[in-house]
């Protein structure tokens, strides 16, 4: 059993105390923990319109409604309240069309995700002690996700492609956009890797063990597992030149995507994140960053020195907030994305961050006009070898 199975099983084991005493042998012990809610939690507050003039918030150019940033410039931008679809996201009948290959992988095949879920009809229940932390209540559990890999008509077989994986697959979005995209020659001839999840969502589940834990342990499973299998189904091969990779998501798959690249930047430079969940949704709880992805903007960027990572990111104006019973002062997506914008801005990483106007989490209406220019200017000079 690894550290991060041994961790996670622990917290199985002791999800009905506290997880107070798994990291705290030498103090007294921690009161009873209330049990954790056995409801379903009540749905999602609407969350309020933030206004990007905010004080605190970045200063952004704002642009005329229903354009987009350009693709030759960094910094901070105001779109909407209009969201038109791009023309790179309908299908045209005269551009070469890629070809997806699907297969399922299995939580018995996994040497890295044997496989979780929390308790059925439950949440959690914050820390009496911190209000950072929440008691849940999981269990192993097995699980099968979807692979969907795209390999342009383009592709020319044995060469080295360069490649995005990303997360919450299959994306047919980012197909049609790389459609249009490799054919006008505006991104690389790329294969793209679209990995489903392992099922449920934040604490305690597969899914947000894998997308929300601050290690390099997702970027490992992809490489080790999920990437020699997309060699062999697809018959491609794939660049092992950072520079040539990326990796994309929304929301928890988002902050994955960014993830990856911090904790294994000789695997991957160029990040696209939309909704991008950079608070405080990490469990296990970890010693190194007890404030989950809330820490890259909190300490991890502005205290490393800069990694060669080059981000595009975007957040609604009616991104969640507080979607949880947790109070923490650590799950505003508006203002982990604008303390975002506001560290990479300070340590001089290249980065675009898109603030929508009339706008959710994870804008389906904003992916479709926004991608297209996402993508290139995330490739933006690229050399292939």
């Amino acid at each position: 059993m690894n550290s991060t199975q041994a961790a996670i099983a622990a917290f199985i084991v002791l999800a009905s105390t506290s997880p107070a005493s798994a990291q705290a042998t030498s103090q007294a012990p921690a009161p009873a923990t209330p049990p954790a809610q056995t409801t379903a939690p009540p749905p999602r507050p609407t969350p309020p319109t933030r206004d990007p003039n905010t004080p605190g918030y970045v200063t952004a150019k704002e642009l005329p409604d229903g354009t987009v940033p350009p693709i030759d410039a960094d910094g901070n931008f105001i779109i909407g309240p209009t969201h038109p679809a791009a023309p790179e996201m309908t299908v045209q009948e005269a551009v070469p069309q890629g070809t997806i290959i699907n297969f399922t992988m299995s939580s018995t095949d996994s040497k890295m995700y044997p496989g979780i879920a929390r308790d059925a009809g439950t949440f959690g229940t914050p820390d009496p002690n911190d209000p950072a932390k929440l008691v849940v209540t999981s269990r192993p559990a097995p699980y099968t996700r979807r692979v969907a890999v795209y390999v342009p008509k383009q592709y020319v077989a044995g060469t080295a492609a360069p490649l995005i994986v990303g997360a919450d697959g299959p994306d047919q979005l980012l197909f049609t956009a790389l459609d249009n995209l490799i054919a006008q020659k505006r991104v690389p001839v790329m294969i793209a890797v679209s990995i489903g999840n392992g099922s449920g969502d934040a604490q305690g589940s597969q899914r947000g063990l894998e997308y929300d834990t601050m290690s390099g342990r997702y970027a490992e499973f992809v490489e080790s597992e999920v990437l020699p299998l997309v060699e062999k189904q697809a018959n491609v091969k794939l660049t092992k030149d950072p520079e040539g990779r990326a990796t994309m998501g929304c929301s928890s798959g988002a902050a994955a995507a960014l993830i990856m690249a911090w904790y294994h930047p000789e695997l991957y430079h160029r990040v696209l994140s939309y909704s991008g969940t950079y608070v405080n949704q990490q469990w296990p709880p970890s010693v190194e960053t007890p404030h989950g992805a809330w820490e890259f903007h909190e300490r991890l960027i502005p205290t490393s020195p800069v990694k060669p990572i080059r981000i595009w990111m975007e957040v609604g104006d009616r991104d969640l907030f507080n979607p949880n019973i947790m109070r923490d002062n650590m799950h505003d997506w508006v203002v982990a994305n604008e303390n975002m914008a506001k560290v990479l801005a300070a340590k001089g990483y290249r980065y675009q961050f898109t603030f929508a106007r009339n706008a959710g989490h994870c804008d389906r209406a904003v992916k479709q006009q926004t991608l297209p220019q996402a993508l290139e200017w995330l490739w933006k000079g690229y050399q292939h070898p």
